[in-house]
């Protein structure tokens, strides 16, 4: 499946435009919210072909919501990318048995993240 659609959720606006600009400029539609509640009501009005998925955040944070849409039947063969500051091999592990199909560290550098990104499609 080609990834053309991607949604980007992540609390730190610098972060939300950064992944914007790198992603738009590389010909994919993004839309980025804030919140994992922001996302769900995102993903009533369409499926996006991944998800970028910031950990701490208000609300619900990264973990949690990726396990939420790992189990839901509409959305659980979207992929996630967690893109966080939590650099520890145990939040990797941790966020890959939420469902998280990969795992980048902030500060994101471009070119890793456009490689896992084609890795998937």
């Amino acid at each position: 499946m080609a990834i053309k659609k991607i949604l980007i959720v992540d609390d730190s606006p610098t972060e939300r435009y950064f992944l914007n600009e790198l992603l738009s400029k590389h010909g994919f539609a993004v839309t980025a919210v804030e919140s994992a509640d922001e996302a769900l009501a995102k993903l009533q009005g369409g499926l996006p072909d991944l998800i970028l998925m910031d950990v701490v955040m208000p609300g619900q944070n990264g973990f949690q919501f990726t396990r939420q849409l790992s189990k839901d039947p509409v959305t659980q063969h979207i992929p996630v990318i967690m893109c966080t500051s939590k650099n520890q091999q145990t939040d990797r592990i941790w966020g890959l048995r939420q469902g998280a199909r990969d795992y980048v560290t902030k500060p994101v550098k471009a070119e890793e993240l456009l490689g896992k990104i084609a890795a998937l499609g």
